[in-house]
């Protein structure tokens, strides 16, 4: 056996025990070693880049280090095999999709606008923001020998006189402490429950000064996770969380996590990356963060893709990727935050939003419940950026919907220099034309170097490139200049940083791969836009509103996106972004009763159309893949100055 020491930047170092042979990002996921890895091992993305300080390992050649890097111990982690004793550096970049988690403090008012937002929206579409969650105050007298009546059936009565119902359970848990609780607080407790029709199921029993209602809204998605807690009787939000989804290790598409729960122990190793390693901290983080206890969580709301979904719950996903395409359910009853030992309270029940296909989920039924436009006459184009891009389209008299194998490029994956939307990302970028030099805006503190491109970056620096002529409809470098540059093999990129102008002390810059594998996701989005709009007989032209969704909306340029052919050429007043639609659905979802039920409605009335058996979406898809396209009369406002 070899000793492997993984020496985690900002973090405590991990030792291992190894076999000869061993791959070296296997052996971290066993460790539990967060090194990002998009595609699984394939040795496509370049991510898993990390540095052999000492000892041996068997490498194999990559396309992604360069001999100066290897001569310098870098090496990618998925191309390693042990042979000996080593220690080896795992920088911050490869593992900022979990180190970097964070609980945001509501600074911004548009994000906080969104959730109030919501609130009074639904409102106004006549569903009433309120849960069927009580606070009861309960003074007991306490038993003598004269009174011997049992504390269940005390507080029963107590209960049934001050909530005016019949039936009063009491499960398992709450009866595991009710003689503790009854004695430590006088007989003067707080019980807190939910009231359905003339049945009380009491949840928890507290202090008498414990009467806070909490919920926690999650959207699980397959690159990020987000939460808000919140507080279940004004829907004020008082934390807000995210960090990156754990099992982006084991890929960073459904396809692959699917493919990896299916093998022995897989689907356990996937349950326990999203709820272990990311939901867990997530909420821990967030309760401190409001100062409550977890046990005071009694409801959660889960917003995320049919295969998420799965995986979070720890059914076989296999059938999904499979034809017919059949996931195991579309919805979930009777679910309890102890089944998933999250940090809740035990009881709290936790609501999925309803799927309705196998690549269309809750996290769309919940974005499309938020958009609202199932409650207008407009017709209106949802769409939801992120690994995989989902589009609705419809008004209140139908709703049809789609998904597209947009990839993770949105999300910065596949992309070389890519990264999400963190700290050190290129959020926006213009390109002077006849200097070719770039300007951009960074996420974080002023002043800090780049590390990476987020996805809204890489739109606005490959609209540029071609605004500029700099690259032609293939995304190929057709002009030469100070900050393009090509490899020994001829394949051009843009530099938008020098070693010397980045944080990671490397080079940023978009390659014609870069280009080509972004060109591919923006095109499957408009052609699922258009065989969509086609299926229902209706061109752009039909479009009144366009809402977009999702993490990468908020950066995004409306006219860049055009520019490339990603959206419909309509008039940009016409767009709107909403933020992370999936969030704030799950948000009115776990505050709101009647918002639930609408959820559900909604899935139900929504037509699901299975792309990859439509006759039409592959040419479709060919067509899209240049920039704009290759029929340009779809986009008369595209600009290329030549």
């Amino acid at each position: 056996m070899y000793k492997i020491t993984f020496q985690i930047e900002g973090a405590t170092p991990v030792v291992m025990e190894a076999n000869e042979g061993d791959n070296l990002l296997e052996l971290a996921r066993r460790g539990n070693v967060a090194i990002d890895a998009p595609c699984s091992g394939n040795g496509s993305c370049g991510k898993c880049r990390v540095k052999l300080l000492s000892g041996q390992v068997e490498s194999a050649p990559s396309r992604h280090i360069s001999p100066e890097e290897y001569q310098a111990g870098w090496r990618l982690a998925c191309g390693c095999k042990v042979m000996g004793d080593a220690e080896i550096l795992v920088p911050d970049i490869a593992s900022a999709y979990q180190s970097r988690m964070k609980t945001a403090d509501l600074s911004s008012p548009e994000e906080v606008a969104l959730f109030t937002a919501i609130q009074q929206d639904v409102q106004a579409a006549g569903i009433a923001f309120e849960t069927g969650f009580r606070v009861l105050s309960i003074a007991l007298a306490e038993p003598t020998l004269d009174d011997t009546m049992p504390d269940d059936e005390r507080l029963i009565w107590a209960i049934q006189e001050a909530a005016g119902v019949e039936q009063v359970d009491l499960p398992y848990p709450v009866m595991v402490k009710l003689a503790g609780a009854l004695r430590e607080f006088g007989f003067q407790v707080t019980v807190k429950g939910l009231l359905e029709g003339n049945r009380f199921s009491v949840l928890d029993i507290t202090g008498p000064q414990d009467t806070g209602l909490y919920a926690a809204a999650i959207d699980i998605g397959t690159t990020t996770v987000s939460a808000v807690l919140a507080e279940m009787t004004t829907g004020k939000i008082v934390a807000k969380g995210s960090s990156g989804n754990g099992q982006i290790r084991y890929g960073a598409d459904v396809i692959n996590r699917i493919i990896e729960q299916g093998k022995p122990g897989g689907r356990k190793k996937l349950q326990d990356a999203i709820v272990k390693e990311t939901l867990v901290p997530i909420l821990a983080n967030l309760c401190k963060a409001a100062g409550i206890s977890a046990k005071s969580i009694l409801q959660l709301c889960i917003a995320a893709n049919t295969t998420m979904n799965h995986l979070f719950v720890g059914v076989d996903a296999a059938p999904v990727r499979m034809e017919p395409y059949i996931p195991s359910f579309f919805s979930w009853q009777g679910l309890r935050a102890g089944d998933l030992k999250l940090p809740a309270n035990p009881l709290a029940p936790v609501r999925i939003a309803p799927n309705i296909g196998s690549y269309v989920g809750g996290d769309i039924t919940a974005g499309v419940f938020a958009s609202l436009i199932w409650n207008k006459p407009d017709f209106s184009l949802f769409i939801d950026l992120g690994t995989n891009g989902e589009i609705a389209f419809g008004s209140q008299d139908f709703l049809v919907s789609c998904a597209c194998s947009a990839g993770p490029a949105f999300e910065g994956g596949d992309i070389s220099c890519g990264m999400r939307a963190t700290d050190g990302a290129i959020e926006a970028c213009t390109i002077d034309k006849n200097t070719m030099e770039p300007a951009f805006r960074i996420v974080g503190e002023t002043g800090q170097k780049p590390v990476g491109l987020c996805g809204s970056g890489i739109i606005d620096t490959i609209s540029e490139l071609y605004r500029c002529g700099i690259i032609n409809a293939k995304g190929l470098f057709v002009k030469d200049g100070p900050r393009v540059a090509r490899d020994r093999h001829g394949m051009g990129r843009f530099i938008l940083a020098h070693p010397q102008e980045s944080a990671t002390e490397r080079e940023i810059a978009l390659t014609e791969v870069d280009i080509d594998n972004f060109i591919r996701a923006k095109g499957a989005i408009f052609s699922a836009i258009e065989t969509l709009l086609s299926a229902v007989d209706m061109t752009v032209e039909c479009i009144d509103k366009v809402y977009v969704a999702g993490g990468i909306g908020s950066g995004i340029n409306m006219k860049n996106a055009v520019n490339i052919g990603m959206f419909p050429d309509v008039p940009l007043e016409k767009f709107q972004y909403i933020g992370n639609s999936s969030l704030t659905g799950a948000y009115a979802m776990v505050l709101s009763d009647q918002a639930a039920e609408k959820v559900d409605e909604v899935a139900k009335n929504m037509t699901y159309m299975e792309l990859s058996t439509h006759p039409g979406y592959m040419d479709s898809f060919v067509a899209a893949c240049f920039l704009p396209h290759t029929n340009r009369q779809l986009f008369p406002h595209s600009v290329q100055e030549v």
